[in-house]
């Protein structure tokens, strides 16, 4: 059991606010997490009933401290500080809830936007464990989901893939690594794609033709982007990532540098299965030109694979 610490009576008379935006889920479940270890009560908001268009994929969360602060996105931004407040009330009262916003709710000063209706299934950690399983977990880069039975109000740790949403009478919600983008080819190319990748929330990780990579580095969760202009330079590259289970393997190229490319695959023993998983030429558009162009044509086509992935 976890001793809470009275209250911040100012803090809350301040009214919620966000103590930093992100809807990474990670983040989300360790301010939770710090919260705990802080001394203060806390509470996940999670997203379990989506009616008519919602700004957020069902499973989406919040995270709030007992003094209001809060972080994560259940809408568009429009709704958090009130369901932050409602989760306020929720700990205070000791009890989980569910909350209704938009379309069938009785808050009719809360519109959301879309013009749909969500369901919030509130929480209140009773245990940091879990949290720290599936945060731990996730550093492993191990899939992982929560299981939450409302009538219990409880939350339960469940490793391997799995989809968000509703599983008989509990909501499972689940969590996968950090996407990684590993990057092989010339300087000015591989810089320009790990800086848009960066900023988009990938791990990045540049590689250097003279320190190759094997396959048990490159997760369900990770995309490969080949960038060479030298097929016989590339070729390694492609047999470890072709022996892997990436997500993405994109290569650098026109269709005509693509159909020699085939062809020497298939001499070293591929077929059309194997070659199918390369995406060449790379990108979402086929004629970037300039370094930056290619970056955002690459990296969007990457988190395009990602979201149709899971």
């Amino acid at each position: 059991m976890i001793a809470l610490n009275a209250p911040d009576l100012e803090a809350i008379a301040q009214g919620p606010r966000a103590a930093f935006l992100s809807d990474d889920a990670s983040e989300i479940l360790h301010f939770a997490l710090q919260s705990l270890d802080g001394g203060y009560g806390a509470a996940l908001v999670t997203l379990v009933e989506i009616r008519g268009g919602a700004a957020r994929a069902i499973g989406a969360q919040m995270a709030v401290r007992e003094d209001g602060l809060y972080c994560g996105f259940v809408s568009g931004g429009c709704t958090e500080a009130a369901v932050a407040a409602e989760a306020v009330i929720a700990l205070q009262q000791g009890m989980d809830r569910n909350l209704r916003l938009g379309e069938g709710s009785p808050f009719f000063d809360i519109v959301l936007p879309c013009g749909g209706g969500i369901t919030l299934a509130i929480h209140i950690i009773r245990a940091a464990t879990v949290l720290r399983d599936v945060l731990a977990a996730l550093q492993r880069r191990m899939p992982v989901r929560l299981r939450y039975h409302a009538g219990a109000q409880k939350l339960a740790f469940t490793p391997g893939e799995g989809a968000s949403g509703w599983e008989g009478d509990c909501f499972v919600s689940a969590f996968h690594p950090k996407p990684r983008l590993f990057i092989g080819g010339t300087p000015m190319e591989t810089g320009a794609v790990a800086r848009v990748a960066a900023a988009s929330g990938y791990e990045v990780i540049v590689v250097e033709r003279r320190r190759p990579i094997s396959p048990d580095q490159l997760d369900p969760d990770t995309a490969v982007a080949i960038l060479y202009h030298d097929i016989d330079k590339e070729l390694p590259f492609l047999v470890c990532a072709l022996a892997s289970p990436a997500f993405y393997i994109g290569a650098l190229g026109s269709r005509r540098t693509h159909e020699k490319r085939c062809a020497a695959l298939r001499q070293l023993g591929y077929g059309e299965p194997e070659l199918a998983r390369i995406k060449a030429p790379i990108g979402i558009f086929d004629k970037a030109k300039d370094s930056n162009s290619l970056a955002l044509s690459i990296v969007a086509d990457v988190a395009r694979s990602r979201l149709q992935h899971h």
